[in-house]
């Protein structure tokens, strides 16, 4: 079984971005246009320039992709100093970012307090492979599913992030791989060969997505707008552990690409598994998945399923699978566990994955068997957690054993 070398990870100097965030000032990051254009109202811009202010101030944001009001060269000075005084348009703190050495980097952010509230760690990943460069982000500081394979869902819910703060995430990564004109590629860095770094987000940080949909929704409508961000929603994936309710209003009002946790072909199992089976069983979530707006072959659901040893990897596994999503056009990703610091699971054999995708494939699915990026810095499906829960250096020394002696055996 051949797998990337761990433990190359490489913690990167970040000097403080340019405008990082650190005053409690509200952001005009994640204002819609009707929200941007009735702040504007509020400074006194008369009622005539409004249209126009806010083209100009949507194009630096997500346009240019600046941080400084100053940078604003065509809003007036008296316009730019109110916003100054009023407004923030900065990025999270960096507090750390790490490489991992098959070019993943994840982005440990802090967010300011907002209101009565306190700073606020996420973790953001991004991969870049030959043709396309992923984001990985964050809608919810914790979460409450308690996913039993996963290491986020042993973080305590904090709150939801705000639509700006999910944005925040998409602007920084960008400002990082110089992907905003007139921004140099850090040296060094690993990009995709296409014309743009982050070809792709995919909403599969920390926390459930839709039990925060307002503010995802306000975040990826933004994201995809075609005079800012210009994320084709085809390029947008957001992913849901179930939450029946909010999966028909993600195809009826954001329509981005979607993807399901499954995990299990059971209902007793997956109970276990995604504990918010209980409440939204499968019958109920794959009668979601087949109204969902548009599918067709060439706009499939994705199924993502962790192969769990002698839990979910059996060849009956994989024909209750394809009995579940018959009719539905489905790709299947087989993603092999990523170990995590006092987990009771482990990663199913690598022969036994294949079986399991063969016999999918054979039944007329595309499996693929997703490549683990980033284990040795924590970045790989399921192991992301903010610095207030970080592992203990104990807890480290042990994961970082186990991760060696895995590779040993895989060699």
């Amino acid at each position: 079984m051949a797998t990337e070398t761990v433990f190359a990870a490489r913690m990167a100097p970040v000097a403080p971005p340019l405008g990082s965030a650190s005053s409690e000032l509200p952001s005009l990051i994640g204002l819609d246009r009707e929200q941007l254009g009735e702040t504007l109202r509020g400074c006194g811009v008369p009622e005539r320039q409004i249209k126009m202010r806010v083209s100009q101030i949507w194009n630096w944001l997500y346009v240019r992709g600046i941080s400084d009001f100053d940078a604003m060269a065509n809003v007036s000075r008296d316009l730019r100093d109110v916003l100054k005084r009023h407004f923030t348009i900065a990025r999270p703190e960096i507090v750390e970012e790490q490489i991992s050495n098959d070019g993943t980097r994840k982005w440990l952010l802090r967010f300011p307090p907002r209101g009565a509230g306190r700073p606020v760690e996420v973790e953001s990943v991004y991969i870049p492979e030959e043709g396309r460069g992923t984001l990985c982000i964050s809608s919810q500081v914790g979460c409450t599913l308690t996913c039993s394979f996963c290491h986020t869902g042993t973080q305590r819910l904090v709150r939801n992030l705000t639509a700006e703060e999910i944005l925040s995430q998409l602007l920084l990564a960008r400002d990082r791989l110089g992907d905003f004109p007139d921004r140099d590629v850090p040296q060094g860095a690993m990009i995709p060969s296409s014309d743009r770094k982050v070809t792709n987000i995919v909403m599969m940080g920390m926390g459930e997505p839709l039990y925060n949909f307002e503010e995802v929704k306000k975040a990826l409508l933004i994201a995809s707008d075609g005079d800012g961000l210009s994320l084709s929603k085809r390029r947008i994936t957001l992913s849901t552990s179930g939450v029946v309710p909010e999966i028909y209003r993600t195809g009826e009002e954001i329509g981005v690409m979607l993807a399901i946790s499954l995990h299990a072909v059971r209902d007793d199992l997956r109970d276990l598994l995604v504990p918010i089976n209980k409440k939204y069983p499968l019958k109920e979530l794959i009668e979601a998945c087949r109204n969902y707006p548009g599918l067709s072959n060439a706009r499939r659901i994705t199924f993502e399923y962790v192969m769990l040893k002698d839990v979910n990897d059996s060849l009956e596994d994989a024909k209750g699978l394809i009995q579940l999503l018959k009719g539905v056009p489905a790709k299947i990703n087989l993603i092999p566990f990523n170990p995590w610091p006092g987990t009771n699971y482990q990663c199913s054999d690598w022969a036994q994955i294949e079986k399991f995708a063969d016999f999918i494939n054979a039944a007329g699915y595309a499996s693929p068997i997703r490549t683990p990026r980033g284990r040795d810095i924590l970045a790989a499906c399921g192991q992301l957690k903010s610095e207030s829960e970080r592992m203990r250096k104990t807890e480290r020394l042990a994961f970082e054993a186990m991760m060696i002696a895995n590779h040993g055996e895989d060699d």
